[in-house]
């Protein structure tokens, strides 16, 4: 195979263009190309009057050797396919335990049970006969309307979100993941996409489908189950202490993998409490801010906006601020919706999705500022969620209570001034809002750097500063504000067995970034295991 970059097509090609283009840079007749695979394809569109992708392809040829000769050095390069890696064979006494089913607890525990170490996969969240059981008692106390259509894949997404999939790191098991993705339901454009996507609709179904074959291989899902004590012996793992349908049970195991989230907040502190090492770290918060799709759109694309080969645009803004902590936006959401994300009592933070087909009205981001741990007012190890949990409740507060949300104007917002009311741009965040002042619950260094955000970024996406962009508060959990210490060979420090793996353990910043960890971290407990 022979890779070649910077196909340019225009938006409507088909694969003959694609064909014919890549013949034309390899210098060859249309028909000495054997087959033609997508590895790459992103928009342009710095021309708005030339709106276009640019694909990278890989190409079969019968002479490699004679068609490199022919070219100029960089035109084409061969790609060498290197074989997967094997996993270790597993030597476990006891089979591993994996804590959490975000990405990378699933991938974890997918790795362990493909190398036959048959994992026991410890999940808070409720099986999908427990949740029906939930919807038809809320239908039976008026929560929900009895004509409500309420469906469940098996086992939600949960901190999934909606399978944005893009990643700043660099590793060979990012196309294990996006593989795996698609065994299991995911659409295959993830794997050539430059900004792939997957949609809640369709994600929740592909978790419930790794979660299968996790137990067809031998796996224990334990739904309803959290975690609450480690068992340790000196500085090793022996096992833990669940907490399942109101009793209390152990489970024996020398090694476990920790992918709790970070919003564990409650297990965080039990494992602190048990001497479990662990640091500050910085993280962001800020605030949801939705646009009108249709604004967007034309603002990145122009006079192409609304072609069905590009769908809803995106966009990714990030300006410097003079204190140093810069704004930025970040999980921008086309087509999406602005959703409830508390897990406690008594507060309230705000995440955002988009569907598959991401055809909703708004577009949404999280528009965020970097905060340090000098910020959380404590050199406690767990200040930052002390320091996030109060944020929260003067979010709570501010929206009024029953979880609706505090929103302002970014015109109002800008001018200092509570929102009175809301324009033409309606937010679509579903348990309700109340127009407010968004000072009232976020620090004042997060409010200034986002006025300075705001404009700067207005600069590079034309609306941005829409009067009547709506801003929601609070988002508070773009990352944990704790990391777990480890070992070059990944367990936590002076503690044996104990593997912290993911965003909650402070070493990744998005799904696929945490299922590669999910995936070391399990060949780091294989590789354990059989010394």
């Amino acid at each position: 195979m022979l890779r070649i970059a910077n196909l340019s097509l225009p938006l409507d090609y088909s694969d003959t263009d694609l064909s014919a283009a890549a013949a034309r840079k390899l210098k060859l007749p249309q028909k000495a190309l054997s087959g033609v695979q997508l590895v790459k394809k992103s928009v342009d569109a710095r021309d708005k009057g030339d709106v276009h992708f640019v694909i990278t392809a890989d190409v079969r040829v019968k002479d490699e050797n004679d068609v490199l000769r022919r070219l100029k050095p960089g035109v084409a390069e061969r790609v060498i396919t290197k074989p997967a890696k094997p996993l270790p064979k597993p030597g476990f006494t006891r089979p591993p335990v994996v804590v959490g089913a975000g990405p990378a607890g699933l991938f974890a525990a997918l790795t362990l049970a493909r190398s036959g170490a048959n994992p026991i996969l410890i999940e808070r969240g409720k099986s999908v006969e427990e949740r029906t059981r939930d919807v038809e008692t809320m239908r039976e106390k008026g929560v929900l309307d009895p004509e409500s259509n309420v469906q469940f894949g098996e086992g939600g997404a949960g901190t999934f979100s909606d399978g944005k999939l893009t990643t700043g790191t660099k590793s060979p098991l990012i196309r294990t993941v996006l593989s795996a993705f698609v065994e299991h339901g995911a659409p295959e454009d993830i794997l050539y996409s430059a900004k792939p996507h997957i949609g809640t609709d369709i994600l929740k179904n592909v978790v419930a489908s790794i979660r299968r074959e996790i137990i067809r291989l031998g796996g224990t899902v334990m739904f309803s189950t959290r975690l609450t004590a480690l068992i340790v012996r000196g500085e090793h793992i022996e096992g833990v202490t669940v907490q399942q349908d109101g009793q209390s049970r152990e489970i024996l195991t020398d090694s476990v993998l920790l992918a709790i989230g970070h919003s564990a907040r409650d297990t965080m502190q039990s494992l602190f409490n048990q001497g479990v090492i662990m640091v500050q770290k910085p993280f962001a918060m800020g605030v949801r801010i939705e646009h009108p799709q249709s604004l967007i759109d034309r603002s990145q694309y122009g006079s192409a906006a609304g072609h069905p080969a590009l769908g809803a645009a995106p966009y990714k803004l990030a300006v410097r601020t003079p204190d140093g902590r810069g704004a930025y936006t970040f999980c921008m959401c086309p087509g999406g919706e602005v959703m409830a994300a508390a897990s406690q009592p008594g507060g309230l933070c705000v995440n955002g999705m988009s569907y598959r087909a991401r055809d909703g009205v708004n577009a949404n981001a999280a528009l965020l500022v970097g905060v340090r741990p000098e910020d959380f007012g404590d050199d406690h190890p767990l200040a930052g969620f002390v320091w996030q949990r109060s944020i929260e409740q003067a979010a709570f507060r501010t929206g009024g209570g029953g979880f609706k949300a505090p929103v302002q104007r970014v015109e109002d917002f800008l001018a200092g001034r509570a929102s009175a009311r809301l324009g033409d741009i309606q937010p679509t965040y579903r348990p309700g809002v109340t127009p407010a002042d968004l000072r009232a619950c976020l620090p004042e260094f997060i409010i200034e750097d986002l006025k300075l955000g705001i404009r700067q970024m207005d600069r590079q996406l034309r609306g941005f500063a829409h009067p009547d962009a709506v801003m929601t508060g609070v988002e508070t959990r773009s990352s944990s504000p704790v990391r777990l210490p480890r070992t070059p060979l990944m367990t936590a420090e002076r503690l044996d067995g104990l593997f912290p793996v993911g965003e909650g353990a402070g070493y990744a910043g998005g799904i696929v970034s945490a299922a590669v960890d999910g995936i070391e971290a399990a060949r780091a407990a294989l590789e354990r295991s059989s010394l």
